[in-house]
């Protein structure tokens, strides 16, 4: 009976994942096919990763992609972050209503938040095309990372004592000076998290962006674009394959840190145990 039901969990395992991956395994795979047809294989070749660094036009999508990626989620983490400082500070009740009314976005399908940012740039008469094309992108963006920052950080403040920051007073800190050596520090792991979750979201976006932008096409809008005249070029294969590496890579690089410095902790205290033994 154990090994049955250990045979079944496994083998749930094993399809859960393989429906999450194949398809970027056939993605890779496919990338480093000499034919551009998907169906047909034409030998291994490196042909299509040269034609992607050497197409403009996805250059200049992945270059606006990440511009805009970096400046919606440094500008939504700092503003998400004293905006959860901000909510933390207020009486029960009062707290409560605009937690709820901050995280009701997240809950919003993408179409209604860009209908709407679209009306909105309409009604204020925000230009078009060029600059303004990117400034609409970077203002969009950073609304509909917004809520997400301040959702990281509110559990990590809840989790803070607010006598660290009434200590800090006490010891001579002025309140800026509080926020910024005591609070911010401890509630740092729930920043980063706000924005690495703002950054992702960001690049994954499509339904904001195709609303938003008028000129000025992010990643998602040129492959979108030219999928649909054009179907799926080799040359996505070669840069989805790419962001996916960079991607693992990163998480790699992460969980080994990580696992390095509970090792070190644990090491060192065995041997703070010893001592006092």
């Amino acid at each position: 009976m154990v090994k049955l039901k250990s045979f079944i969990k496994g083998t749930y395992l094993s399809f859960m994942l393989l429906f999450l991956y194949a398809p970027i395994a056939v993605l890779m795979v496919f990338s480093f096919n000499g034919s551009r047809t998907m169906g047909k294989w034409d030998g291994f070749s490196l042909k299509w990763y040269e034609a992607l660094f050497n197409n403009s036009n996805i250059m200049d999508a992945l270059v606006t992609t990440l511009l805009v990626a970096v400046l919606s989620a440094l500008a939504a983490t700092v503003m998400g972050t004293f905006a959860a400082i901000g909510i933390h500070s207020m009486k029960k009740g009062r707290r409560m209503l605009v937690e709820n009314v901050s995280q009701l976005p997240m809950i919003n399908p993408d179409l209604v938040t860009g209908i709407s940012l679209m009306m909105l740039f309409y009604f204020i008469r925000l230009g078009q095309g060029g600059t303004w094309s990117f400034v609409r992108l970077l203002l969009a963006h950073t609304a509909f990372n917004l809520p997400y920052v301040i959702f990281s950080v509110m559990p990590k403040l809840k989790q803070s004592s607010n006598m660290l920051y009434e200590a800090a007073m006490d010891l001579g800190c002025t309140p800026f000076k509080a926020l910024t050596k005591v609070i911010i520090p401890d509630i740092m792991p729930g920043i980063v998290s706000g924005f690495i979750l703002a950054f992702t979201l960001s690049l994954d976006d499509f339904v904001v962006s195709y609303f938003c932008q008028q000129g000025k096409n992010n990643l998602s809008m040129y492959i979108y674009s030219v999928a649909r005249t054009k179907g799926v070029q080799p040359e996505i294969n070669a840069l989805s394959t790419i962001m996916f590496l960079v991607v693992l890579t990163l998480l790699l690089i992460t969980n080994l840190k990580s696992l390095k410095e509970e090792r070190q902790a644990a090491l060192q205290q065995k041997k703070v145990s010893a001592k006092v033994h």
